[in-house]
């Protein structure tokens, strides 16, 4: 496992390759995972082409080696495929690793509208996935609110902040050079992986005024917060929010 790469799976999709770009043109190694290995290869080629001269070490593998590529560990998939992946790739992640799960249970998932959520039994999309990882991965909910089409739009910055929720401080800490790298996003503590219910649910909220406002890149930002924003709290004292 590599502390400086970064494994997308579902990385073919428009969010995972949004992030895939965008770390790449920040100089960070990605490897794109998906079910089909030649899928993922033409993604990371297509990756490298639009990150030009800047780009770091790209590639495309199959999910399972590139689920233990990598210390960090991001799943952009459909809600309805978050189980069945993280059941096929348990295998390849050990100890130490941070999965960041970025699912959204959206109602379109069972062909409703995309602009409503549905209710996860575990209280949200970040703690079902909690459940279903190898003893010693930490989880973390990150990146939800960023729009796929702003994060391809490499001649602008991100305009939203990344509210990163894990049970740990250190683990949220750990994700946040990953949020820096992407240009215009700030990092945002936002406290235990419980809170991802209400951050996953803002995604549904972002959807919906994307629609209403005939827009594409509708984002979040947080006033009264520092510059940079997550490292005023202690420790001990964040893990209990």
């Amino acid at each position: 496992m590599d502390a400086n790469t970064v494994a997308v799976i579902g990385g073919t999709g428009d969010q995972g390759m949004g992030l895939a770009l965008r770390w790449a043109v920040a100089g960070r190694r990605v490897v794109v995972g998906s079910r089909d290995a030649a899928r993922a290869a033409a993604a990371a080629q297509a990756i490298c082409e639009r990150a030009g001269a800047s780009a770091a070490a790209v590639s495309g593998r199959g999910n399972l080696e590139a689920a233990a590529s990598a210390q960090v560990v991001v799943l952009t998939v459909p809600f309805a495929a978050q189980i069945g992946i993280l059941q096929a790739i348990a295998a390849s992640l050990r100890a130490g690793q941070i999965l960041v799960d970025v699912t959204v249970p959206l109602e379109a998932a069972v062909g409703g509208a995309a602009t409503r959520m549905l209710g996860v039994w575990a209280g949200s999309a970040a703690e079902q996935a909690a459940g279903h990882v190898p003893a010693g991965v930490e989880v973390a909910a990150a990146f939800h609110n960023v729009s796929a089409y702003a994060l391809g739009q490499l001649a602008h910055p991100i305009d939203c902040d990344v509210l990163v929720c894990a049970d740990r401080s250190e683990t949220r800490a750990a994700l946040r050079p990953w949020v820096e790298a992407i240009r215009g996003c700030r990092y945002v503590d936002g406290g235990r992986l419980e809170n991802a219910r209400t951050v996953e649910a803002l995604t549904a909220l972002l959807i919906g005024l994307n629609v209403r406002h005939r827009v594409r890149a509708a984002g979040i930002r947080f006033t009264g917060l520092p510059a940079r924003s997550g490292g005023a709290t202690s420790s001990r004292r964040a893990d209990k929010q």
